[in-house]
């Protein structure tokens, strides 16, 4: 089953260490044996398809509809959309392999974040072509760092937020999507969502969820300004010009004195003003470019 596993990763990934990573990876083990279960040809499944994560953030910022709307306009269409509970296990889970190098900060954020709403997760289905259907959202959508984004990407449509606030999340390439199906999805959700017929209801289903998600899940602003006035509020601190240093010690008080202060202002102000990274570790699977499938392939 290992080499066997092993020579199906290799035509989904351009990235050796990854083929290493995977063959043993419980996730993928999952979905690749529900799969040939269920009588669907793994490979091409995972070429097809593609996952976007519209993470808390997304729903704090009622970024569904255009979301929805930027995936119909770019040849990404929705045949599935489903409400996804989330928490620090979860994250852990999906960033397993980069998370090496984040900061504790970045953790920590990250784990306020995931109590702030449940998850939508858009299922996708496009043509198997040269470039799988992964591989081209992932360029689509954007990277990570706002500095980079161009307005043709999601992300830069959803808002220009921060490093951590980027709002969504989806596999890089066709290996990833083997394992973060597994990640999203129990055996029960998965054998309905192979045995569906995806209709053209899809849109409509994510929007319907997102209307219940809003109902339970304040709409917040982004500004940093606004953050830091609420915070000041919540423990006390004097007005006056505040520095990157100022607001971080100011978190870092807070939490260290254990005081009661509102998650989301914490989240957006860190964001700007914590350390994302660690410098001490190296990044395991490093994120799978366009050009990087191309290169790798015959």
């Amino acid at each position: 089953m290992t080499d066997d596993l092993s020579a199906l990763l290799t035509g989904l990934t351009p990235t050796p260490a990854k083929v290493e990573a995977y063959r043993t990876d419980t996730y993928v083990l999952e979905t690749v044996d529900q799969l040939r279960e269920s009588g669907v040809d793994a490979t091409e499944f995972a070429r097809r398809h593609a996952m976007l994560l519209l993470k808390p953030d997304a729903i704090v910022a009622r970024a569904v509809e255009p979301t929805l709307e930027w995936l119909g306009a770019n040849g990404f269409p929705v045949v599935g959309a489903y409400r996804v509970p989330v928490d620090r296990h979860l994250a852990r889970a999906l960033w397993y392999f980069a998370w090496n190098i984040a900061s504790p900060e970045r953790r920590r954020l990250a784990d306020l974040l995931v109590g702030i709403s449940d998850a939508l997760v858009l299922l996708v289905r496009g043509e198997d072509g040269r470039i799988p259907v992964s591989v081209r959202l992932t360029e689509a959508k954007g990277p990570t760092d706002p500095r980079k984004r161009r307005p043709e990407h999601l992300r830069y449509v959803l808002g220009r937020h921060s490093y951590l606030l980027n709002l969504v999340h989806s596999p890089d390439d066709p290996a990833d999507v083997l394992r973060e199906f597994a990640i999203y999805f129990d055996e029960r959700t998965r054998t309905g969502i192979l045995a569906a017929d995806h209709g053209s209801d899809a849109v409509a289903h994510a929007a319907r969820l997102a209307k219940d998600l809003y109902a339970s899940t304040p709409e917040r602003g982004f500004d940093r300004a606004d953050a830091l006035a609420r915070l000041r509020s919540d423990t006390g601190a004097a007005g006056g010009t505040w520095s990157d240093d100022d607001c971080a010690r100011l978190l870092y008080d807070a939490w260290a004195r254990d005081i009661d202060i509102d998650p989301w202002s914490a989240i957006v102000l860190g964001s700007h003003v914590l350390p994302m990274r660690t410098g001490t570790q190296s990044q395991t699977l490093r994120p799978v470019t366009v050009n990087d499938w191309l290169e790798g392939r015959p």
